[in-house]
Formats: structure tokens, sequence, C-alpha cells
């Protein structure tokens, strides 16, 4: 599946940086990287050889010391801090008090400021180090952005509290939040977020471009084949992710459906744009394109489609709840489980194709397909 034609692999197989105290805490770092206070003399300031590494703290050491954007650092984690503490509040004092929400509205933005800033910072630290560093081992670029679980943890706010205030005036208008068109809502303002947040953070700042993320740069024939790819693999996928739910429905219990009930056909169709339309354009770029991408030069190929498959599996059992926590435990398990299957295809014809088509159609035909057959049952 690979031709002379094609853009340069996106996931091209870059080994890891040397281990930096970026990855990880460190503890008694003094001012002077070369130096720290002799223990065996009683001038304070005679000092000795330290033997420690690079002095840049990690990115989850408390300090502003040495790092290359302080600023930002500071501002994500009180911005975090203060958000957080609101929030706390905001659901102690009960929900339906008009203070409270307004306080929970408050906590939802700085929350989210403090998780894009703190994104921002590492991609600053990462940016620095790596342009601070000689690896003659690498055999091609690597990766210096956000982490993707940082940016999906950015995500969750920046969308709950534009669902909030975008959904605010259409609930005069008889919207219901938990109905298809409440669901749509939420869909579009997610897929937005990631797109936007990517774009700021990931492709403003140079870590990525668009088409390392296989968007663009094809031809209208190799476009044809990236989106046959998709379409093909859909039965297989279907029929191997009903053989696990079958086998798993003995000893676990079913999920809700993550869609409500479509009540009709316009129901239905609403229930087709969400699934098969907005949620594959918005998760596809920020699962594969940047996710799987940005792993993958960081680690290895296929260690980033593992990592990228099985967090995209968890995302999607985030909000399964249940009667208990056994009962909530056991249809999280389920729901895990059978995400899997698709979500390592989508990540291998994403590498395959080296194109974020391949996946959406893949991902578009497998949610239209099974949206379809909830439907054709549910009216049947």
């Amino acid at each position: 599946m690979t031709g002379p034609d094609r853009p340069a692999d996106p996931a091209a197989s870059i080994q890891p940086p040397d281990p930096d105290p970026a990855d990880g805490p460190t503890s008694n770092t003094p001012s002077d990287p070369d130096k720290t206070p002799a223990a065996d003399h009683g001038d304070p300031g005679a000092s000795a050889p330290l033997d420690r590494g690079p002095a840049r703290p990690g990115l989850r050491t408390f300090t502003v010391e040495g790092r290359a954007a302080p600023g930002l650092f500071v501002v994500g984690w009180l911005s975090f801090l203060m958000g957080a503490g609101l929030l706390f509040v905001a659901f102690a004092a009960g929900v339906g008090q008009s203070a409270a929400v307004i306080l929970a509205i408050v906590g939802l933005a700085l929350v989210s400021l403090g998780l894009v800033a703190g994104a921002g910072s590492q991609t600053i630290e990462r940016r620095a180090r790596a342009a601070a560093a000689v690896d003659t081992a690498s055999p091609g670029p690597g990766y210096a952005g956000p982490s993707p679980f940082l940016l999906f943890a950015a995500s969750v706010p920046v969308a709950i509290l534009l669902v909030t205030v975008l959904a605010a005036p259409l609930l005069g208008l008889g919207l219901d939040p938990q109905g298809p068109a409440g669901t749509l809502l939420s869909v579009v303002v997610q897929a937005l977020v990631y797109v936007a947040l990517i774009r700021l953070v990931v492709v403003g700042t140079g870590a990525l471009r668009w088409r390392d993320m296989g968007i663009g740069g094809r031809t209208a024939s190799e476009l044809g084949g990236d989106i046959a790819w998709g379409v093909l693999l859909v039965v297989p996928i279907v029929v191997l992710t009903a053989f696990v739910g079958g086998l798993l429905s003995f000893v676990l219990p079913l999920p809700d459906s993550p869609l409500p009930p479509s009540g009709g056909t316009s129901g239905l169709i609403v229930n087709l744009l969400s699934a098969a339309v907005v949620a594959p354009l918005g998760e596809e770029t920020f699962f594969r394109g940047f996710s799987t991408t940005a792993w993958a030069r960081s680690i290895s190929p296929r260690a980033g489609l593992v990592r990228a498959a099985l967090f995209f599996a968890a995302v999607h059992v985030l909000t399964v709840g249940g009667t208990d926590f056994a009962d909530a435990a056991g249809r999280a398990l389920f729901a895990f489980a059978t995400r899997l299957p698709v979500a390592f295809a989508l990540g291998a014809v994403f590498m395959e194709r080296r194109s974020l088509a391949s996946s959406i159609a893949l991902h578009a035909s497998f949610n239209g397909l099974l949206v379809l057959l909830a439907g054709g049952i549910s009216t049947g």
C-alpha cells in the first residue's frame, strides 16, 4: 500500500531522546548547574563538582528556576488551582443556585486558561530543550510539542464551558440538552475545540504541520484510495467488535448507548450527523492526526499507535455510569474492550495510508453503520 507519490511518513520511526529532567521531577538542583555547596567544608562559598546532569527543572517540579517560559508556567498553575477551588465551592453550594452557576462558569474559565497555558508552557520548554540538545542518533525530526494527554485535559473544560454558554439561550427555545439536537451541539463544540487547540498550541508553535498530521497534500485519486480503504475495512471491524461484545456480554453488563434515542426519522438523521460526520472529523484530527503522529515521533510508530488506540478507547468510557461502582466499572470495561478493535484499526489505516482521510472514512462508516442498525432495531 505504498507508492512513489506518497508524501513523507508523518510517523517516521524516531528514536526517543536521551532522558531529560523535563520528563520527571528533580530535586535539590542548585542555581549553579556546575557546582553544589561542599558538605565537608565550613566555608559556605566553597563548592564541589556536581554530577546531576542538566539543571533545567522537570515539568512536574514546582519551580520556575531555569524554565524557558516561567511566566506562562506560573499563570497556568495559578489559574488552574483558582479555577478548581471555585468549582469545588460551586458544587458544594448546590446545583441550581445562581451564585453557584456563576462560580462554576468562572471556575471552568480559569481551569481552561490554566490547562491551555500549561500546554503552551510545556511546548516552549520542550522546544528549548530540543534546540539545546545534540542528538546525532536521531534519523529525522522528533516532536517538541504539548502532550496529547495535557491537550485533551485542556479540551474538556473548554468544551464544557462553551456548551454551557451556547446552550443557555437555546434552552429557552425548547432545546433538550439530552436529545439528538443537544448531543449534536456538544459534538460540534468538542470537534471545534480539538481543532482550535491543535491549531493554537501545536501548529501555531511549529511542533507539527497539518501535513505532518495527514491533512492535505493528496491528489484526488489518492484521496479516493484513502476513502476506499476506510470503507472496505468497516465490515470486518464491525463483525470483530460484535464478536468481542457478544463474548463479554456473558460476564459484563452492557453500557447505555452514547447517543440519545432518535425518536423518529429526524432524530435518526441528527444522530447520524453527530456520529458519522462531526465526531469522526474532530476525533480523527485529535487522536490520529495529532496524538498518533506526536507519539510516533517521540517514542516509535508502533508504540505511538498502541498508546493512541488505548487513549482513544479510554476517553470514550469517561462518562459511562451505572447503578453502583461495580456496575459502572463493568459497563466501562465492556465499552473499553469493544472499542479496541476499531481503535487499533483506525490507527493502522492512518499509519499505512499516511492520510487522515482514510481513518475518517473508517470511523464515519463504522459509526454510521452502528447508528443505522440501532435505529432499525428501535423502530422495527
